[in-house]
């Protein structure tokens, strides 16, 4: 059955769910780019309509535009992120279409027939990643800061990042409410994992299963590292609970190649969701519109930093969904991971999907745009694991 058939069948079942929230799958449209701006400000302004009318009128906007935009709503009403506003959604019978976003089956991205010629990647183009579990994911999330009401949202956002990194094959810890002479010893200790290294000293926390817990088994580098680091922040900065920055150059230092690091030549991967500055965007109106002999490397190579905002300018958290910045990362990783897309790339869609965004009913009025850096070698390319061959207690949870 073709989408636009089913759509079409489901239809009257769809218009009452999305009644409850219209604004919300009428951005989620506008970010899939399945309408236009002036669509989507045509649709937003319908006069002598209540809340269903305005449904009719989005639904029957997406059959009108044909069988490819009817499949991409259908995979959209079936993303975890839609389906978590819209829970009523997973009632219905969509399944006949294919699921973009769904992790089952995956392949690597450069072996196998089931990839494109054209997608297929040069082995020595790619950062290795044999080991099992890839790496470590290490998570500190800063919500409950010294005189300061908490970050609320950012547990939403702790959870998703534990679930996709799960799923791509880390081992995710976390650290929380960390001071910034806390977060300065925690970097440093994954830094180089010292043989005398407790995981009880840090506080730590692993995801196992849905959840966190404490952790059991000794910590190990493998051919990855990702840093997560949710808190508030300044120009160059991020802050512990007491207020006090750490700056972010120095925390990529921390791991710098040295011939004693485990993670000397690696990829490390930091994500940072923290304001660099009080300052709000706003939106512009546009009209229509390696080599195998290389023996050295610069110590500060193998490095990408995402952070949410660029400098002198918030970063933007619901405080129950989470903030713009993790949760289009997270997103944006399992719709384009099992595609074999490599990091930057991926990073570039949550430029976009975040910059889409809107904070305010008054258009352009709230906007962001995050800032990637990198000093990468190769593509880092990040594969889904359904299950990794371990024997410590977690179970690697799918979506």
């Amino acid at each position: 059955m073709s989408a636009k058939e089913t759509l079409k069948r489901n239809k009257t079942k769809i218009q009452e769910v999305l009644c409850g929230d219209y604004r919300f799958i009428l951005n989620k449209v506008q970010e899939k780019e399945l309408i236009t701006s002036r669509e989507y400000n045509n649709l937003k302004n319908i006069n002598k309509e209540d809340v269903e009318g305005h449904v009719v009128e989005l639904v029957d906007k997406m059959m009108n535009k044909g069988e490819e935009t009817c499949q991409h709503f259908l995979d959209l009403l079936q993303t975890d992120e839609v389906t978590g506003t819209y829970p009523d959604l997973q009632n219905i019978q969509l399944r006949d279409i294919r699921v973009v976003t769904e992790p089952v089956q995956v392949t690597s991205p450069y072996c196998g027939d089931m990839v494109p010629e054209s997608k297929k990647q040069k082995k020595e183009e790619l950062y290795e990643l044999k080991s099992q579990p890839v790496g470590l994911c290490l998570i500190i999330n800063n919500e409950d800061f010294i005189g300061c009401k908490p970050r609320r949202g950012t547990n939403k956002d702790a959870d998703s990042l534990a679930k996709v990194f799960s799923w791509l094959g880390f081992r995710v810890l976390m650290c929380k409410d960390q001071t910034r002479d806390q977060m300065k010893e925690t970097l440093q200790c994954f830094a180089s994992l010292p043989g005398d290294f407790q995981l009880q000293s840090l506080s730590l926390q692993e995801w196992s299963g849905n959840c966190f817990a404490a952790p059991q088994q000794i910590l190990e580098h493998g051919d990855a590292f990702v840093c997560c680091i949710l808190s508030h922040g300044t120009l160059g900065a991020v802050l512990g609970i007491d207020s006090q920055p750490l700056v972010i150059k120095d925390i990529t230092r921390y791991f710098k190649a040295t011939k004693e690091s485990p993670l000397t030549g690696k990829p490390k991967m930091f994500l940072i969701q923290a304001c660099q500055g009080i300052n709000i965007q706003q939106g512009v109106l546009l009209k229509d519109v390696e080599e195998d002999s290389l023996t050295y490397i610069p110590e500060e190579a193998d490095v990408l930093v995402a952070l949410a905002t660029v400098e002198d300018h918030a970063a933007l958290r619901h405080t129950i969904e989470g903030s713009w910045f993790i949760q289009s990362v997270c997103e944006q990783l399992k719709e384009h991971c099992p595609r074999g897309e490599d990091m930057t790339s991926i990073l570039l869609h949550v430029n976009d999907q975040v910059g889409q965004k809107e904070g305010s009913i008054r258009l352009g009025a709230i906007k962001q745009a995050p800032e990637v850096r990198f000093t990468l070698r190769k593509k880092l390319v990040l594969s889904p694991h359904s299950t990794w061959s371990t024997t410590t207690p977690a179970n690697r949870a799918g979506f």
